[in-house]
């Protein structure tokens, strides 16, 4: 902001006339006459005259005189400029996109700088908050602003000194980036028939979006085929042809963005306006099992379908062991057959106003599976058999169930039976007897029944023989113990009856049931190395030696021993029985010494006083020397506690330890 004129004057007080008076700015350059700038000189006195001044021009004048012997004087004059309140380029409105933080611009100057304030709904924003922060610049910073925020907001300035004030309204816009729903993804129609497909394209957002429609990357404009209403949120395409299929993208458009949503069209031709679903044509059931023949078909316009059985039409509502179920595009023939003459071949029709297609179905009676082959056996052992095979050829048009294999000893007549689990062709027999023949035989089963036996195969379980190594496992016992896990393995066809251990430094035996799955070896030796022999015994005899070597540790520390033999809750009980005692000597020695404490309080409580203080005194001397003699006691009593308790622990460690 600019003011007028501004006269600065100086008046020198010399003898005689001095030679020169001149001016400096505030920048120290001497001032000349300009169009801005006027000098007037009048003997001892000057005056500097500045027009139009500016806030720039405010600051420190010099005025300096010097006379002809070039002495100088000085004088200076201070400038003050003040500047009306200005609202700079304040913009109304400002927009924003939603959920972005929006800064309300408001410049404006003045000098001295102004008081800036905000306004919203009438009322001032006083403090920063979640939704409103107030930045050092005088602006207004909104927070992931919404369109509940628009509105009129105030940028009030005031400069108190001087009681000037002045505002600006700013409306603040809120733009919604566009949505798009579309009721409907595809649509079929049939070429050549004069027909018209309307897509719907429905465009929410603020501004409201503009709406256009592409094909092929290229934007559609409104002619005697494409027809745009309701703003394009609607496209007609009018007399469908062959090459209008295809996908049609509309495009919905504003300030805030940008969304496009895809479109599909289906074109028919004469010989395709009939598509049916599924090839499955060959249905399987037998008397007495009801079976669903399913027709799909897509078709534009709809079709309507019916049944055909030997040029007789199935009624909709059915007849007899047949039912008839319809649903748009699909139509459920259910047939119950209940004789041979109920097997054979049904015909759907499908007609719609354009033309009629059929297609044939047959049914076709259900057998049970055909054999399997390629039996075979393996993992032969002495109580159990794998026996594998190769699955049927045919399993007789309905889905094979499981299999079942039968077994006998060749000299019973009695066969066990055995299921395979679901399909698996593998089946594991076991509780065999050992050196005995066996035969094995194996059927298919579908819902029809079951098929024909594959041809019968034999095999020998194998006999009774010693068992195999023991496999051992060494593990870490407590103390002077060594812990050997035994590990299930081979019986030879008998139960394990003992396993025969043997081990040293010295030969030393010990004899485990077979039942057992470990053994315990103790008591052992610190520090010492041992060599194990293990020998499993059936009744028919004993296996070869499994060997394993193993080494005990040191002779741990008896202190170490003390403690890590006590449990976590042993610990925990003597620490909370010393700080109990701890307690009980703390209070007895505040009784006699200080007479406060617990105990204090229950004597005062029990007991009256009866003495003076020259009584109190003498008693008091006495408590002092019982408790001095209490706690000697009770010192020697704790000692001993501790002694005894040592000497238990070593001879009960050195028991275990043995």
């Amino acid at each position: 902001m600019t003011i007028s004129v501004c006269v600065c004057v100086c008046v020198f007080i010399v003898i005689g006339e001095p030679v020169s008076l001149d001016w400096y700015n505030p920048q120290g350059e001497r001032m000349v006459p300009s169009q801005r700038v006027a000098l007037h000189n009048e003997g001892v006195r000057s005056r500097l005259t500045l027009y139009n001044a500016k806030i720039e021009d405010a600051g420190i004048y010099r005025c300096q005189a010097s006379d002809a012997q070039g002495h100088t004087q000085e004088a200076t004059v201070v400038l003050e400029i003040y500047q009306k309140l200005t609202f700079r380029d304040v913009r109304s409105p400002q927009e924003f996109r939603q959920g972005d933080v929006a800064e309300v611009v408001c410049d404006v100057t003045s000098s001295p700088v102004p008081v800036v304030s905000w306004f919203y709904n009438n009322m001032e924003i006083i403090e920063d908050t979640e939704k409103f922060q107030l930045l050092q610049n005088n602006n207004l910073q909104v927070q992931r602003v919404t369109k509940a925020d628009e509105g009129v907001y105030r940028c009030e300035a005031r400069v108190e000194a001087r009681g000037e004030i002045d505002f600006r309204d700013i409306i603040l816009v809120v733009n919604v980036p566009p949505v798009v729903s579309v009721p409907q993804q595809s649509f079929n129609a049939t070429a050549d028939y004069g027909e018209s497909v309307t897509f719907t394209c429905r465009a929410y957002g603020s501004p409201e979006p503009d709406v256009t429609w592409h094909r092929k990357g290229v934007q559609l404009q409104e002619s005697e085929r494409y027809v745009m209403r309701a703003r394009g949120t609607t496209l007609t395409v009018r007399n469908i042809q062959q090459d209008d299929g295809g996908s049609y993208t509309c495009k919905a458009s504003n300030k805030a963005g940008e969304v496009e949503h895809e479109l599909f069209l289906k074109v028919f031709g004469e010989d395709t306006f009939f598509y049916w679903v599924t090839n499955h044509t060959i249905f399987f059931s037998w008397e007495g099992n009801p079976v669903n023949i399913s027709c799909d078909v897509m078709s534009n316009p709809p079709a309507t379908m019916l049944w055909r059985r030997e040029k007789l039409t199935i009624p909709s509502e059915g007849a007899g062991n047949m039912r008839v179920h319809s649903a748009p595009g699909r139509s459920l023939l259910e047939v119950t057959p209940m004789s041979d003459r109920d097997f054979g071949r049904y015909n759907c029709t499908a007609r719609n106003n354009i033309g009629m297609r059929f297609q044939e179905f047959i049914l076709a009676q259900a057998d049970v599976p055909s054999n399997p082959y390629s039996v075979r056996l393996s993992s032969v052992a002495q109580r159990m058999a794998t026996v594998t095979f190769t699955k049927p050829d045919s399993h007789g048009g309905v889905p094979i169930s499981h299999y079942l294999v039968k077994y006998k000893d060749i000299s019973s007549q009695n066969w066990k039976d055995v299921k395979s689990q679901g399909t698996q062709t593998i089946v594991l027999l076991t509780n065999l007897e050992p050196n005995t023949t066996y035969e094995v035989r194996v059927a298919a089963v579908n819902g029809k029944g079951q098929g024909e036996f594959s041809r019968t195969e034999s095999f020998q379980t194998l006999p009774i023989r010693e068992p195999s190594p023991p496999s051992v496992q060494g593990q870490r016992g407590v103390g002077k113990a060594y812990r050997l896990g035994l590990v299930k393995h081979d019986d030879g066809g008998m139960p394990i009856l003992e396993y025969i251990v043997k081990y040293k430094t010295q030969w030393m035996t010990k004899l485990v049931p077979g039942v057992n799955d470990f053994v315990l070896l103790q008591p052992l030796q610190w520090n010492t190395q041992y060599e194990v022999e293990i020998t499993a015994r059936n009744v028919k005899g004993l296996s070869e030696p499994t060997f394993l070597k193993f080494s005990m540790p040191k002779k741990p520390d008896i202190t170490d021993s003390l403690f890590s033999g006590l449990g976590l809750g042993a610990l925990v009980g003597l620490g909370l029985a010393g700080l109990l005692l701890l307690l009980v000597l703390v209070d007895v020695s505040c009784f006699f010494l200080r007479q406060c404490g617990l105990l204090m309080c229950i004597t005062r409580k029990l007991c009256s006083k009866k003495t003076a203080t020259s009584g109190k005194s003498k008693e008091l001397e006495e408590g002092k020397a019982h408790w001095k003699k209490g706690i000697g006691a009770e010192i020697i009593f704790i000692q001993k506690l501790l002694v005894n308790f040592k000497n238990n622990y070593k001879e009960t460690s050195s028991d275990s330890l043995n």
